[in-house]
């Protein structure tokens, strides 16, 4: 397995890379995001971690960039702010994970074992399944593409997620709880109004250019796709 580094603080991006070989995964550093840029696009990586605050681009921008190629590979953002706005900001660029400083490493290392883990299981179902149809709605999994009354709908990869999980359980209801789990991981502090964000992000793409009110919410429970 190997990760990607790109972080500004040399000392933290050494401490990051020895602690990742400590568990036996490969990394590579980087201290710029243009830099950063030119070896995402001609490198594979198994999961990426990203400062936000990075010299020559920022890591939003980053992600937002390598996100328009990549919708599979992990990214975990680092950052010195915690407020609900930038992790907001940073999942819709397309971001899976979140972490800010100062971390421990462990929680570190289990993130991105866990990321790296539900990315294998996640493309093994695209095999089996890539296909989802929902009244008017058509997801192409191996493609990463949404359809709806023929025209594509571009997501972000949360948003993407968040519908993958309402078509393939065909209309039944989901918790909020059991949406954050499967989509940000157990590991990852998220409250009902990060999945609340989402949902509404979703809506205004998926429903509202359309009339209709597709995603619906049981109040107190969760959501389910309203589908004939």
């Amino acid at each position: 397995m190997k990760v990607l580094i790109i972080e500004d603080d040399p000392t933290l991006g050494k401490n990051i890379s020895e602690a990742l070989m400590a568990e036996k995964l490969n990394t590579e550093s980087v201290y710029d995001g243009l830099l950063a840029e030119r070896i995402l696009k001609k490198n594979d990586f198994d999961c990426i971690v990203m400062d936000i605050n990075l010299p020559g681009k920022s890591g939003f921008d980053l992600c937002k960039d390598f996100r328009r190629y990549n919708t599979s590979t992990p990214v975990i953002m680092l950052t010195a702010f915690g407020e609900l706005e930038d992790k907001v900001q940073g999942f819709d660029c397309g971001a899976d994970d979140y972490l800010t400083k100062p971390f421990y490493m462990r929680e570190l290392i289990l993130r991105i074992n866990s990321l790296i883990r539900r990315n294998k299981q996640s493309n093994a179902a695209t095999a089996n399944d890539s296909i989802l149809v929902a009244d008017d709605i058509t997801l192409n999994d191996a493609q990463k593409k949404v359809f709806r009354q023929g025209q594509e709908i571009s997501l972000t990869p949360r948003e993407y997620q968040i519908l993958w999980r309402l078509m393939e359980k065909k209309g039944e209801l989901i918790s909020k709880a059991d949406l954050i789990k499967e989509i940000w991981g157990s590991s990852f502090g998220a409250n009902t109004n990060t999945i609340e964000v989402y949902v509404n992000f979703l809506r205004n793409k998926l429903d509202k250019p359309y009339a209709k009110n597709t995603i619906k919410t049981k109040v107190g429970y969760g959501y389910y796709l309203d589908v004939k």
